[in-house]
């Protein structure tokens, strides 16, 4: 049972940035290009978590590169493989992603590419914009471009085999990436889906699931977090359980129910939990649904899951790979 306020750990890169405001409060010395900000647990838990939620800051294209599914990861020694899912939050004018393929390729074309560079134009390019979702199966060759900050939720796993790392000079994994990426192009055009007035689905697959949570102003709900449940603020604030939360705070929670609380100009906040079953029906409710539930419900049994709002349209551009 825990409500936690995450710890930020700026990690550096070559393709950072040396200011990560709004995203974070802390003091940064402008010399140090931060990439990557790994939200943490405090202290020292039992166990490790399954996910791993991250901010990505870029000045520079990160490199061409693939994960291993879990089997693959497994037998290399690893816990899991990494499948992960990006929610674009800024975008300069003209930043991409890449995402599989632009051909079918064969696996000794998809080497000579890797050896003479050439899979730099191999990749689908596509513009990415604010209020995006993005889907990378395990599998999948993937590249962020510069002039973003993005939200990542993955499986917490550093497996990772490089391709191309626009001159760089880092080390590449050519028979791994061969051996485990797709060598075709993918489907990018699912939409999330609007599942109440307050929660969008934005990715549910066998590891994790993504939601958007917007609450109005001075709104309160209870998130029933029976999971390992990672919480991110992406605009507003508010507070979560005893925390006060702004952009770029996190929280993680697992087996409680943590009272959120808006403030006076609303708050948007990611949510990704654990995929034990899928989707939760009764992730957020308000508070007469959870009186009324709570009432009825005989001492020792779970919550009954909560009434769902008319579907809506969501009004954001999205892609999602399935």
């Amino acid at each position: 049972m825990a409500i936690e306020r995450a710890r930020a750990q700026a990690v550096e890169k070559p393709w950072g940035v040396p200011d990560l405001r709004p995203w974070s409060r802390a003091d940064h010395d402008s010399s140090r290009l931060v990439g990557e900000i790994w939200y943490e647990r405090p202290g020292t838990p039992a166990s490790d978590p399954a996910l791993l939620l991250k901010l990505l800051f870029t000045s520079q294209p990160l490199s061409i590169q693939v994960h291993p599914a879990d089997v693959y990861a497994r037998a290399m020694g690893l816990v899991r493989g990494k499948t992960e899912a990006w929610y674009i939050l800024t975008a300069a004018p003209g930043a991409r992603v890449a995402l599989g393929l632009r051909k079918p390729l064969a696996r000794r074309q998809l080497r000579d590419a890797i050896e003479d560079g050439s899979i730099a134009d191999l990749v689908a390019w596509r513009t990415a914009l604010p209020g995006d979702t993005v889907f990378v199966p395990a599998g999948t060759i993937h590249a962020i471009g510069a002039g973003l900050v993005v939200a990542e939720i993955q499986q917490r796993s550093d497996a990772t085999f490089r391709m191309f790392d626009f001159g760089r000079k880092r080390e590449l994994h050519v028979a791994d990436a061969i051996a485990v990426a797709a060598v075709m192009p993918v489907d990018d055009c699912v939409k999330p889906k609007r599942l109440t007035e307050q929660r969008a689905l934005l990715v549910s697959n066998s590891h994790f699931t993504l939601e958007l949570i917007e609450l109005a102003p001075d709104a309160t709900l209870r998130l029933d977090a029976d999971r390992e449940t990672w919480l991110l603020v992406v605009s507003g604030s508010g507070h979560a359980g005893e925390f006060g939360v702004i952009t770029g705070d996190a929280i993680f929670a697992q087996s409680e129910s943590v009272e959120m609380r808006a403030g006076r100009q609303g708050m948007a906040s990611l949510v990704a939990y654990t995929a034990v079953n899928g989707l939760v029906p009764y992730l957020l409710q308000s508070r007469s649904q959870r009186s009324a539930t709570d009432e009825a419900r005989p001492k020792g049994m779970p919550a009954a899951p909560a009434v769902q709002a008319k579907p809506a349209i969501v009004h954001r551009h999205t892609r999602e790979i399935q």
